[in-house]
């Protein structure tokens, strides 16, 4: 299974369908300007299959997921909510099904692209690396 190295840190370069999905998830709009054009940074610490994924957002709120592929793990989504989910790596795609939509990253031309889908909206953040 292609593990690809995706230890390093991000900083938010763009989005695609923002409010969108943000919408369709129900995320309350003082957190949805919140996160609009929000230079968030996403720090990933990769041990094997063992992942810590930080992100930083301005003001200094930080969310932190710890995770381990193909293992239960307690996670929080953007909103702040806490649920369980087992991450997958998935044709060097880290997968992980959120309470209210499905979510992939993966490092593509040296950016790391994370999209989520909820019913038919895709939203699509790029990060580029900074670290």
């Amino acid at each position: 299974q292609g593990n690809m190295a995706f230890a390093g840190k991000y900083e938010f370069e763009g989005d695609e369908n923002y409010d969108d999905f943000v919408m369709k998830i129900g995320l309350p709009s003082d957190k949805i300007e919140m996160g609009r054009n929000c230079k968030i940074v996403t720090e990933v610490v990769q041990n094997g299959n063992d992942f810590t994924w930080t992100q930083h957002f301005p003001g200094g709120r930080t969310t932190t997921n710890t995770f381990t592929i193909g293992k239960e793990a307690d996670m929080e989504t953007m909103g702040g909510k806490k649920f369980k989910a087992t991450v997958k790596m998935e044709d060097g795609k880290i997968v992980a099904e959120f309470p209210n939509y499905r979510h992939t990253a993966e490092i593509s031309g040296g950016k790391l692209v994370e999209i989520s889908t909820s019913s038919g909206v895709v939203y699509k953040r790029t990060s580029k690396r900074i670290a």
